[in-house]
């Protein structure tokens, strides 16, 4: 059996559908899987078993991209065509059975809908793989624990909660007497992403941080989620790899939807600000244009009570 899976061109949103993709896997043993997805997106899949190819779907102009991929999988005959993206793909290629996402108005998280679109009578979860090159690196780059991970960055101003903040929550985080004394830091983000941290590097002791701002691929970066004790971020791709890596992860929100992208699994929560994510975008002051962050009514003490809460919770499942 032969699976074309497309999915999406953001790391956030690929993430969320792996949950499907393994289940799909699962159902049908032995099948080989072609993965496409945007070219940042690509590693999330390359140690994920039963997958053969995974192809890189950079956007081009006139939807090129499109045009490329049915001339490179048109050859093949597909007994399962998943295309979530909505585009007319699955009807375009000789295939059994097509599997398309079209928008919809429902209220419900992003990993549910998928559910839904797979007629599962449960909820996949989320997951990443990773090889042994990956977990020997990570075990490199984080020999010592226990370990807070923290995620300051995002693709947009706007969802980022101000970097001295994370700084004054890491510090009571791990100090003697909090809920992870003495723990190292790793800092996390993707190489342009530099500036966001740069007040976590300048305030933390160097013995304590770990910087691995643009040191890592996907799954070598799932892999050292894997070793730290909670994860603290705000909405973006790297919070649902922590998610899908299986640690405490606790995403900060203002100016998305958590409803459709809180950070999903067992031992995850969010907080968000005051306001609602329709009163922030509904605001007369509001410009989707601006870098200003719209988190700064999001406080230290709420952020720090609910990430105590989220790591009492995880002493408790293991108890």
């Amino acid at each position: 059996m032969k699976a074309l899976f497309v999915t999406s061109n953001r790391v956030g949103d690929a993430i969320l559908s792996t949950g499907i993709l393994n289940r799909i896997i699962e159902d049908n043993p032995g099948i080989a899987v072609t993965v496409a997805c945007g070219p940042v997106a690509v590693s999330l899949f390359e140690a994920c078993p039963q997958v053969v190819a995974v192809i890189a779907m950079p956007k081009e102009r006139y939807g090129l991209h499109w045009f490329r991929l049915w001339r490179r999988c048109v050859g093949t005959y597909w007994d399962i065509v998943v295309d979530l993206r909505g585009s007319a793909l699955s009807w375009l290629l000789p295939r059994r059975r097509g599997i398309v996402l079209r928008p919809s108005g429902n209220p419900v998280h992003r990993v549910e809908m998928l559910a839904r679109l797979i007629r599962a009578a449960d909820v996949p979860e989320p997951r990443v793989w990773t090889g042994e090159r990956q977990e020997g690196e990570a075990a490199k780059l984080l020999p010592e624990r226990p370990i807070l991970a923290l995620g300051p960055t995002a693709n947009w101003g706007g969802k980022q909660w101000p970097a001295d903040r994370f700084l004054d929550v890491a510090r009571r985080l791990t100090k003697d007497d909090g809920p992870l004394p003495g723990a190292r830091i790793a800092v996390f983000g993707a190489a342009g992403e530099r500036p966001m941290a740069a007040p976590l590097f300048d305030g933390l002791p160097r013995d304590r941080v770990v910087d691995l701002i643009g040191r890592t691929d996907l799954p070598t970066a799932a892999a050292c989620l894997k070793r730290c004790a909670l994860f603290v971020g705000n909405d973006s791709g790297l919070m649902h790899l922590a998610a899908a890596s299986g640690i405490p992860t606790l995403g900060l929100f203002g100016p998305s939807p958590e409803r459709h992208y809180a950070p999903w699994g067992s031992c995850t929560a969010f907080v968000r600000t005051p306001e609602s994510f329709e009163e922030i975008v509904g605001a007369p002051d509001y410009d989707y244009r601006s870098q200003e962050s719209r988190m700064t009514s999001l406080t230290v003490d709420r952020v720090f009570e609910a990430a105590r809460n989220l790591l009492e919770k995880r002493d408790r499942m293991q108890a």
